[in-house]
């Protein structure tokens, strides 16, 4: 039989760990052509020798994707040696982490760190995909934002702002991509079951399953299923739309 993703290439961002890892495999077992990003080497190879396993190419490369001279370096070595993108997910993005604060006492160069990780790593690659996406008439671009865009999660000021512009970007690049038959599409996860989420304070993990009507934490693969759809041609006339998968946490 043959696989929706056969013959396209998709590029995916941060692509060695969670959601992302686990969007790449899903593309894999369709048959796209990897290109697969990420700034941890190992769990990179890792995802990558995992992606193979599904008879398809799977091309590493190692780099920190908030760089614009890496993010431009990444992109001419993916043309290179695969071709133009067909697909890619912005999947990169992140929360302070161990320096969340309430905005009030928020340090500028954790704001920046924030803005720069969740939001313009996403317009950095895009800017490296639209003008082949534009030239062939086709294309599809799928970023990974938040329900805490919606939500206004306490402590999360920096990345609800970077997270509501992943969506203002879809929006906007949606309309001017729209004549040339490129859909832009994002999708917003809930608390995912990733290594981020296992790593706070029990407490908190157990807050944020129970805020969640279908009480219990997305997984990877859930966001997979959302990712690949909007990626195919069943999602062709899907642009410049926002789809939530929190199990009802938040409603859009």
């Amino acid at each position: 039989m043959t696989r929706q993703f056969e013959g396209k290439i998709a590029a995916v961002t941060g692509a060695g760990n969670g959601i992302g890892r686990a969007c790449a495999l899903a593309y894999a077992r369709q048959g796209a052509t990897l290109a697969m990003l990420d700034k941890e080497p190992d769990a990179l190879e890792e995802a990558a020798a995992l992606a193979r396993q599904s008879g398809v190419v799977a091309l590493p490369i190692h780099g920190d994707m908030t760089k614009p001279d890496i993010v431009e370096s990444a992109f001419a070595k993916i043309r290179a040696d695969l071709g133009p993108v067909d697909i890619l997910l912005n999947n990169i993005g992140q929360t302070a982490r161990e320096n969340y604060s309430e905005f009030w006492q928020a340090k500028p160069e954790t704001l920046q760190f924030v803005v720069n990780v969740s939001l313009m790593a996403t317009l950095l690659c895009s800017r490296q995909v639209v003008g082949d996406m534009r030239e062939r008439r086709s294309g599809k671009i799928v970023s990974i934002s938040s329900d805490s865009a919606m939500n206004g999660d306490i402590g999360t000021v920096d990345y609800a702002s970077a997270k509501s512009g992943v969506l203002g970007f879809t929006r906007a690049l949606a309309r001017e991509l729209g004549p040339f038959k490129v859909n832009v599409n994002a999708v917003c996860p809930g608390p995912t079951n990733t290594r981020a989420m296992q790593r706070i304070p029990k407490d908190a993990y157990e807050r944020a399953k129970n805020a969640i009507p279908l009480g219990e934490l997305c997984e990877p693969e859930d966001i997979a299923n959302a990712v690949t759809f909007l990626s195919s041609e069943n999602a062709r006339f899907i642009t410049g739309q926002t789809l939530m998968v929190n199990g009802g946490r938040v409603f859009y």
